[in-house]
């Protein structure tokens, strides 16, 4: 059986008739929006293909049990799930102590880092910090559509689905958000290039 050109639904109900093949199509089709909005919102590749794993499991259980009812949504229901499973995990690690070493031990003589190109990854590295820090002050609303749109690469469509508001009101928050940005970096002075 073919499913790579069959949409979503399909997909999800052949899954549920016992096509395993028809969720691998459905994984390999969204993986890089999950992924990036999961490791966008967690800042380290580890920990989001930890969660991005979660929330698979989660998915194949939710349709094993047969408590799927997002018919012709699956994308924005999945990505709902990523942002559960991340806020999840931010409460835990809330309620978790830091431990530290107990010697006088630096990790950082134990990392390996790579010298070529140096200042340029350190340039990069800095313009994207400031990036995320702008995000920031936007209004959670903004923050939202936009990380959603640029990190993990979702359809001003999807977006609407996954926010649970029109399109046009998701299409208005980015470009209101885009307009603060800009204010902010002109206000700042902030020159954002490599």
């Amino acid at each position: 059986m073919q499913f790579s050109q069959a949409r979503d639904q399909e997909l999800v109900r052949n899954y549920i008739n016992g096509h395993e093949e028809a969720l691998s199509v459905l994984v390999t089709r969204h993986q890089q929006k999950v992924y990036s909005y999961i490791r966008m919102m967690v800042k380290d590749s580890t920990l989001a293909e930890d969660i991005f794993q979660d929330v698979f499991v989660k998915v194949i259980n939710t349709l094993k049990s047969g408590n799927y009812n997002e018919e012709g949504k699956f994308l924005p229901w999945v990505m709902r799930i990523a942002h559960n499973l991340t806020i999840d995990h931010f409460r835990k690690a809330k309620r978790m102590q830091m431990v530290q070493p107990k010697d006088d031990s630096d990790i950082f003589r134990t990392l390996k880092i790579d010298e070529l190109n140096m200042e340029d990854q350190l340039v990069k590295k800095q313009i994207l910090k400031d990036v995320k820090r702008l995000i920031k002050e936007l209004p959670p609303e903004q923050q939202e559509v936009l990380i959603l749109r640029h990190y993990a690469d979702m359809s001003f469509q999807e977006i609407a689905d996954f926010t649970n508001v029109s399109i046009n009101t998701a299409l208005g928050r980015m470009r209101y958000a885009l307009i603060n940005l800009r204010k902010i970096i002109k206000q700042n002075e902030i020159i954002l290039s490599v």
